[in-house]
């Protein structure tokens, strides 16, 4: 099988629906739209129509506070309470003081306007935070903050329109953000939608269309998606029907000597995911151990330090994982390197990264194919503790650091890679938080790297895979579960083809 260049993907298209719009491209997007001639007070009178529409699909008519800030969010905000008393429903609205040089949007509601304090909240059953949009650089102070607290405290439920105030678009920090039960956003979703904070902030996110044109997106490049199957299936392996065992890649993992189970998992998970053969190459004392416990699996045992470099002069291994259980000594940092130079696909994980926390530049010096880097925040810290910034501004500078596909994991795990490509993942359930999952997850994208998928590819399949997995078995999920659940989910992913 040819080896293929570092990140060899096409990227997404730029109209793909989960392309996810930082709040910069979102200003120009409304000013494209603007300028190919649907109107601002348009959209905002489709965005607080939306809003309104959404509520009133949720909930049956109750007293509602409607709190509007000074921009176009209040707007929104204005229109929402209009549409809402239309319907019937009892409205109060309150605003923030309007600064100078500012459009006045208090036309758009035809009552009474509030100042914003504490007792717009009195009585009300519901409230909807239009106060301010995804781009509020600041945190949230004054009557804003106190009457947003106040109303979380006292349990009333909260619509946020765009992202709840004090919540960044761009990085799901939250600077005085309360939670939100539902969060009503205009065209694309946003990366703090999806990064937490943030996505535990907005409850439920419903995205609508208010008239932007997809033409706007000849003109913005979007960098970062919302994890989809709809990315990566077209690369998805296809078995064909006179297809052998080799067709579909032989995966070989480097197993310890000591924490077994972490490779067997991982060479468990690999074959689940579909390569045509799977190999754990072990020490030669703990060969019983895996020969017993592996079936479907060849086990090669090592006894001496150049076995394992002999072995990888072998060609038939396509794609090579070390990492889960290896250990943390010299023999995993030789056994790295050796996988390394091969320049094949490969899967560095656990102890194959922290045996280099010493060292970092060594190990990215010496990348030099397609590599799948997958720590947690432990380890991330140790090879790239220097860097700075959100969640998703540190994958992609360690992707460019490393020259590797990162998938930096947790519950909204991203993957980046070298060439400023990034996908946020939603889908992984809380219950992956158990002993040996991040040895599953090693395990399928090893699994899709024999099969022939890039790097950035396979690792975001495999993310998304690994969650659906999760959240096909459901409570009392343990590690050993993950590759069993697989089966179910690549059924349901050939009947949604």
């Amino acid at each position: 099988m040819p080896l293929l260049p570092i990140d060899a993907c096409a990227p997404p298209a730029p109209r793909h629906p989960t392309a996810l719009l930082t709040t910069g491209q979102m200003t120009d997007a409304d000013r494209l739209a603007v300028a190919a001639g649907t109107s601002r007070r348009t959209l905002m009178a489709n965005a607080g129509r939306a809003v309104a529409d959404e509520v009133m699909r949720r909930w049956a008519p109750r007293p509602v506070s409607v709190w509007c800030g000074p921009g176009d969010n209040g707007g929104d905000g204005f229109v929402a309470a209009r549409q809402l008393a239309d319907a019937g429903w009892p409205v109060r609205v309150a605003a923030l003081p309007l600064p100078s040089g500012l459009p006045d949007h208090r036309p758009l509601w035809h009552g009474p306007v509030a100042p914003l304090a504490l007792p717009v909240i009195d009585g009300a059953e519901l409230v909807i935070d239009a106060l301010f949009g995804a781009g509020l650089n600041r945190p949230l102070a004054g009557a804003a903050a106190q009457t947003l607290a106040t109303a979380a405290a006292r349990g009333v439920p909260i619509v946020a329109i765009d992202v709840p105030s004090g919540l960044c678009g761009n990085s799901g920090i939250a600077q005085g953000a309360v939670a939100a039960v539902l969060t009503v956003t205009f065209f694309r979703k946003k990366p703090g939608h999806l990064l937490l904070p943030g996505r535990g902030l907005c409850g439920e996110v419903v995205v609508v269309d208010i008239g932007t044109p997809d033409s706007v997106f000849d003109h913005l490049a979007p960098t970062c998606f919302e994890n989809d199957p709809a990315l990566w299936a077209a690369a998805l392996p296809q078995r064909r029907m006179d297809s052998h065992k080799y067709h579909h890649g032989h995966a070989l993992v480097y197993g310890g000597a000591q924490a077994t189970g972490a490779a067997r998992l991982a060479a468990r998970a690999a074959a689940r995911a579909g390569a045509g053969l799977t190999t754990v190459a072990v020490p030669h004392a703990a060969w019983p151990i895996y020969a017993t416990a592996l079936t479907s699996t060849l086990v090669q045992p090592l006894a001496t330090p150049d076995d394992f470099p002999r072995l990888l002069t072998d060609s038939r291994f396509n794609a090579l994982l070390i990492g889960p259980g290896a250990g943390t000594g010299a023999a995993t940092r030789d056994a790295v390197s050796a996988v390394l130079r091969t320049g094949r696909p490969c899967v560095l994980d656990a102890d194959a990264l922290t045996v280099f926390a010493d060292n970092p530049g060594a190990l990215f010096s010496a990348i030099a194919g397609p590599c799948v880097l997958t720590p947690h925040n432990g380890e991330f810290a140790r090879l790239f503790g220097d860097l700075q910034g959100d969640k998703l501004e540190r994958s992609r500078a360690a992707a460019r650091r490393s020259g590797a596909t990162v998938v930096l994991k947790g519950a909204d795990t991203v993957i980046a890679s070298p060439h400023g490509l990034a996908i946020i993942n939603r889908n992984a359930p809380p219950t992956l938080a158990t002993a040996g999952s991040g040895d599953v997850l090693a395990g399928i994208t090893l699994g899709l790297l024999a099969q022939g998928l890039p790097a950035f590819d396979a690792a975001a399949a495999a993310v998304w895979l690994h969650g659906a997995a999760a959240t096909q078995f459901g409570p009392g999920l343990i590690a050993d579960d993950l590759p069993e659940a697989l089966p179910a989910v690549w059924r349901a992913l050939q009947q949604a083809a």
